[in-house]
């Protein structure tokens, strides 16, 4: 263990939980603020909004979160995860074109979000040298020299609370896409990062149903993506509980009701008809729940040249995806990852080089997630983000590819390990694929 003696991190959901983990073999103390009152079991808390939509782990977020926790896959199942073969079964409509199923062995998870947050939190809860205090507000930073010495806390929501100041060689901030480090730099004369920003409009509407085992003739679920002229999507997924979750999706305009004929009316509209079936079949056990999304944010603290000491950014509060592409809880696991992978290789864990270490590795994970979500966005005309050179063509060999996914089950496995961030993005592009999308794209046709 080295020599440090405080951690402190900003926010306990998924990613500030998971960099704890990551700091607690380094630090004699690593202490997690959340406004939030934490529910000792199971449930949904305001800081956390989109917790009772749709959440799945990626196939390379699982592998990481088990990493991170070992046997955290075996409580996850357990605990009612639903495990499936991402590819075997499920069906996904890619622009309308219903990807080939296929067994790959490429495991996906669904597990509701407040369960999910929960588990990770009762086993960060359970190392011993890692304090989680809810109910309390990171008020700003402390610092000396050019290097946080620590941090000032107070009664959280309640401004007129006496502060308080708490020793710490490092702070995380894991607050979310509400982060204040923005502001605490400029405050202190340190420069703020440059933002991109891809304003998609997002709109989810998602409601739990009952389940048997006929439905959907046994398959874990159904996904239908949204794309330029056809901005609707959705999927019907099973959750614990032997439930079907049902999420309806719109882009740029296009949102989903929530009175029952109307979203009835606008899963009809889509070209998957499981979501129709389940909604016709089943009986529903909730309210449907409206979360908006407006826009994808990457704050680029990778490029700053000048940066507080003792200061790391991680999760929504470093970059916030489209969460259509479920990629927020598999990034925020690699970042505390590489953290870790950081923090073991150094020599003193509070030394001056993590910083620059630390942004620049998380800064090629969100550079890689990125150019997955945005590009697909990007898609859509009515969109506004900085395009790349060359887009137009991507795009239109990106339209071959999903159609040929249809026909060619190798390009349908290679499309779904790149989304769950197995392979790199360039693996689409690799001249055997180039072939396999020109010999099948000519045979699909789109579901109707």
């Amino acid at each position: 263990m080295a020599d440090s003696a405080h951690a402190v991190v900003i926010g306990a959901s998924v990613a500030g939980l998971l960099a704890a983990s990551a700091l607690s073999g380094h630090y004699q103390q690593v202490t997690l603020y959340d406004r939030d009152t934490l529910p000792a079991e199971p449930g949904h808390r305001r800081g956390v909004p989109q917790s009772r939509q749709l959440h799945g782990l990626h196939a390379r977020g699982a592998q990481v979160l088990n990493e991170l926790l070992p046997g955290f896959r075996d409580e996850m199942v357990a605990a009612g995860a639903v495990v499936a073969d991402t590819q075997g079964d499920a069906h996904w409509y890619l622009d309308d074109y219903l990807l080939r199923p296929a067994p790959t062995g490429l495991e996906g998870i669904t597990l509701s979000r407040p369960v999910l947050e929960w588990l990770i939190r009762s086993r960060v809860a359970k190392l011993p040298n890692v304090a989680i205090v809810d109910g309390t507000d990171v008020a700003g930073l402390v610092t000396a020299g050019g290097r946080v010495t620590g941090v000032r806390v107070r009664a959280a929501r309640t401004p007129e609370a006496a502060e308080e100041t708490v020793k710490a060689e490092l702070a995380v901030d894991a607050s979310g896409r509400g982060s204040r480090t923005p502001v605490w730099l400029a405050e202190l004369g340190f420069p703020v990062p440059e933002t991109s920003q891809v304003r998609a409009g997002v709109t989810y509407v998602c409601r739990f149903y009952t389940r048997n085992q006929k439905q959907l003739d046994g398959r874990f679920g159904s996904l239908v993506t949204p794309y330029p002229g056809k901005p609707r999507g959705g999927a019907v997924l099973r959750q614990e509980g032997e439930r079907f979750l049902v999420l309806l999706a719109g882009m740029v305009g296009a949102e989903p009701p929530l009175d029952e004929a109307g979203m009835l009316s606008f899963a009809d509209s889509l070209a998957c008809k499981d979501l129709a079936a389940v909604m016709r079949e089943s009986t529903p056990l909730d309210e449907p729940v409206k979360y908006t999304y407006p826009e994808s944010a990457w704050h680029h603290y990778e490029t700053l040249s000048t940066r507080l000491g003792g200061l790391l950014v991680a999760g929504d509060a470093f970059s916030s995806f489209n969460p259509i592409y479920g990629q927020g809880m598999t990034v925020a696991a690699l970042e505390a990852l590489a953290l870790r992978g950081l923090l073991s290789g150094a020599q003193d864990a509070a030394g001056t080089d993590l910083e620059r270490r630390y942004f620049r590795a998380a800064g090629r994970l969100v550079a890689e997630a990125w150019e997955t979500s945005a590009s697909s966005d990007l898609r859509f005309p009515e969109v506004a983000g900085k395009r790349r050179p060359g887009s137009a063509l991507i795009n239109a060999y990106g339209e071959k590819y999903r159609a040929a996914a249809s026909v060619d089950p190798v390009l349908g496995e290679t499309f779904l390990r790149v989304a769950n961030m197995i392979d790199k993005p360039a693996k689409l592009l690799s001249p055997g694929h180039v072939l396999r999308v020109f010999r099948a794209a000519g045979k699909a046709v789109r579901a109707s």
